[in-house]
């Protein structure tokens, strides 16, 4: 009998110490957004908000502790937030910034929109920063050489490295080391940046790395037929997550699944990812999850957003003082993203310059918007605020009534036209090329009648169409609004536009 029982305990023994054996095989989890600018949520608090993604952050590190949050590229500019001022300067991604460092994140990569701030406030970000960031094509310009961005800390500088590892172990023993590769689209030329060719460095890169990993993945932010050509270009990755286009994507090239979320954390995409260190295989599972109300937003990250949001709600009650006010509703998405609005005429560039007109009661001729004006680089659906104007033109400023040759007019729109894919391409209201010629309210222009136009006045700064300016001897007149005026505040005159609708 004793024997017996020293058997079954050895028995045991062997049994359990089985079940702890590595058995080669891991699983983690990766936590993708892209393009998020806003740290509240938007569309009347219907979708999005940094507190909610947090709280799916830390349900995830419960349920597998080798999870990592990524962001992939754009989340410094453009934001409402990012354009008041506190203490006498510009935010700038601050917020942003404070925000993800209470979210922990592990990973982020560079979108172009980060370059849209200056050298100076970009460097105090990442000195504000407390996690890594990663570029294989971008570095800083200075005027020696090209260097990698970096962090300062103390009298130290940390560079932003090319790549990233990350080192898992699990409960039996297995542990890999994952490594990260990113590029980001050469689209907004900065002084101080430097692009490098996105495939020949994100080539470089990976094979820089992948001796000295189990397995490699991709953090980009590139046009999505860049990340299919990279996933033809390094066929062994398993996994590119991705930003840029703002609409969420999932595709499959050869093995290499590329995701994207869409913009302001209005999704997120969950990774299950298991591998196998005899097979060298990663299988990806994935799942889009829609941040929503059902979501609770975390208390801690949640406490730093109520911060900022106050103060963004104070300064719009100086301009408007409901800002939460439902004003409008649509189903139809109304496209302020940067590429089309700086290219074809979109229902955004619609709605903003029919409300010039409206706010003069339509006593204009047409009306005309730099599509640089317009900074949100997202669209609009579902219940439409105040607070959801001031994203679409941040920078406020007033709509002018010019009195103007019909030729200046012809030569201002025929240059917006040439301008496509820059700022000053013209969004319009009642001014249509049909062939080689411009109808203003369906009427041909003629190059000596009068026309009353509704511009932006930062239009006639002559900063986008350097002749269109107060000093141009065809500017005849030039109507400046008080302030009891809709058209004071190009914002006011699209709410009252909308709420008329």
């Amino acid at each position: 009998m004793k024997i017996t029982k020293k058997l079954i305990y050895l028995f045991s023994i062997t049994l359990f110490l089985s079940c702890k054996k590595d058995d080669a095989k891991i699983n983690f989890t990766f936590l993708q957004i892209n393009d998020v600018y806003e740290i509240a949520p938007i569309q009347g608090g219907e979708f999005g908000g940094m507190a909610r993604v947090e709280t799916l952050h830390k349900e995830l590190l419960k349920e597998n502790p080798n999870t990592m949050l990524f962001l992939a590229g754009d989340f410094l500019n453009p934001s409402l937030l990012g354009t008041i001022k506190v203490d006498g300067e510009r935010v700038r991604g601050k917020q942003m910034i404070e925000v993800m460092n209470a979210m922990n994140f592990d990973l982020v990569a560079f979108g172009n929109h980060e370059f849209d701030i200056s050298q100076k406030d970009l460097q105090k970000r990442l000195n504000e920063s407390n996690f890594p960031w990663i570029s294989a094509n971008v570095k800083l310009k200075t005027n020696e050489k090209a260097v990698p961005f970096y962090k300062e800390k103390g009298k130290n500088q940390i560079p932003v490295n090319e790549t990233f590892i990350k080192e898992f172990s699990d409960a039996d023993g297995t542990t890999i080391k994952v490594g990260f590769i990113g590029v980001c689209i050469p689209s907004n030329p900065k002084d101080y940046v430097e692009y490098g060719n996105m495939f020949v460095k994100a080539r470089a890169s990976y094979a820089a790395i992948k001796d000295s990993v189990d397995v490699v993945f991709g953090l980009t932010h590139v046009k999505l037929a860049n990340d299919k050509r990279i996933a033809k270009l390094i066929p062994d990755l398993p996994l590119i997550m991705g930003g840029h286009e703002h609409t969420n994507s999932y595709d499959k090239i050869g093995n290499t699944i590329i995701a994207k979320a869409d913009a302001n954390a209005k999704t997120a995409y969950i990774h299950r990812i298991s591998y196998d260190k005899n097979t060298k295989k990663a299988i990806v599972k994935s799942e889009l999850k829609e941040i929503n109300k059902t979501i609770k937003s975390d208390v801690e990250v949640g406490q730093i957003v109520n911060k900022w949001q106050k103060i963004l709600t104070s300064e719009i009650q100086e301009i408007i003082l409901k800002p939460d006010e439902e004003i409008y509703t649509t189903q139809i998405p109304l496209d302020g993203r940067d590429t089309p609005i700086r290219s074809v005429q979109t229902n955004l560039g619609a709605i903003v310059t029919k409300s010039m007109s409206f706010s003069f009661d339509d006593e204009v001729d047409c009306a005309l918007v730099n599509g640089g004006s317009i900074r949100i680089d997202d669209q609009l659906t579902g219940n439409i605020t105040p607070i959801d104007i001031f994203r679409v033109l941040p920078y406020g400023g007033a709509v002018l009534k010019v009195k103007l040759k019909g030729r200046l007019l012809k030569r201002v729109l025929d240059y917006g036209v040439l301008a496509a894919g820059t700022g000053a391409y013209l969004q319009r209201f009642n001014a249509i090329k049909v062939g080689e010629r411009w109808m203003i309210k369906n009427t041909p222009l003629h190059i000596n009648k009068m026309y009353t136009v509704a511009f932006s006045d930062y239009l006639l700064k002559g900063f986008d169409i350097p002749f269109l300016n107060a000093e141009n001897k065809e500017v005849i007149s030039i109507y400046q609004p008080n302030e009891k005026e809709l058209a004071f505040d190009i914002r006011k005159g699209v709410i009252a536009y909308l709420k008329n609708q």
